[in-house]
């Protein structure tokens, strides 16, 4: 093997990258905090350093690829079907911070990451959500929806939910927080109902091909999950926030339909 192979394998890796890698650091952070609230440091400890790592590597990766395959990444901002997958940046971000108030307290760091959420959430929904309404030749339902699409469900309540964890970091300012992450809590909740809605149209009203059930239709509960642990951390925070105190009776009641529907 001539030396240039592994080169151009390694670049058309770089080309090809998928938007909706960073789901890895998601996956890793989500294991590494289960194991920390399970009683397994060591592990959650050694998973915080490789998501660490993971999250360096794919930032990385995605700067060389927007500096050197820019068109690729264009086309896929472009794409009903790839270009939800850009969200995962801002849940990744998110899941880290978690990390580092549940599994290494580390708040600053941890607030920090939730800003960094917050702007990618910010540019990823206006210009995504953009781009998809205004770009003139769009695929049909059966062709450009799938669960993927909900990833815009768990950027908002990834958001939602790491607010609710640095809000008490955070002084005075932790009302202002806390009202930050239940708009965006409630934002993500209307969202799943918008897209939750076309996806059960497509599921009963239009033929749907055994090959074309992909694993991102799981995310039809994922997005429901997070919302609901979101909703709980709202609800852990009401006791000292006189304005989630008023709104307790809703925040219990929105919490127990998100995780009703989940389970459904």
């Amino acid at each position: 093997m001539s030396t240039t192979e592994p080169r151009a394998l390694s670049n058309t890796a770089v080309a090809g990258l998928h938007p909706a890698s960073f789901a890895i650091v998601m996956a890793t952070g989500i294991v590494s905090i289960a194991a920390q609230l399970r009683g397994f440091h060591a592990i959650a400890l050694s998973l915080l350093w490789l998501n660490i790592v993971c999250y360096g590597v794919l930032w990385l990766l995605t700067l060389i690829r927007v500096v050197r395959y820019r068109s690729r990444v264009v086309a896929d901002l472009w794409d009903h079907n790839r270009s939800v997958g850009f969200f995962t940046t801002v849940a990744a971000t998110c899941v880290l911070g978690n990390q580092f108030i549940i599994v290494e307290s580390m708040p600053r760091v941890a607030i920090g990451l939730w800003f960094l959420g917050i702007a990618l959430w910010a540019v990823s929904t206006y210009v995504i959500f953009t781009i998809l309404t205004v770009k003139a030749v769009k695929p049909s339902v059966e062709d450009g929806l799938n669960g993927g699409w909900l990833v815009a469900v768990v950027a908002a309540q990834a958001v939602a939910t790491l607010g609710g964890l640095v809000a008490p970091q955070l002084g005075a300012c932790r009302e202002a927080a806390l009202f930050f992450s239940l708009i965006m809590w409630l934002g993500g909740g209307m969202l799943y109902i918008w897209i939750i809605s076309l996806i059960f149209y497509r599921y009963t009203f239009l033929p749907l091909d055994p090959r074309q059930l992909a694993p991102p239709y799981w995310i039809n509960m994922g997005a429901m999950a997070i919302s609901t642990l979101a909703g709980t951390l709202l609800v852990g925070n009401a006791p000292q926030s006189p304005l989630l105190t008023t709104l307790l009776p809703f925040l219990l009641g929105l919490t127990l339909l998100f995780w009703a529907t989940a389970t459904w």
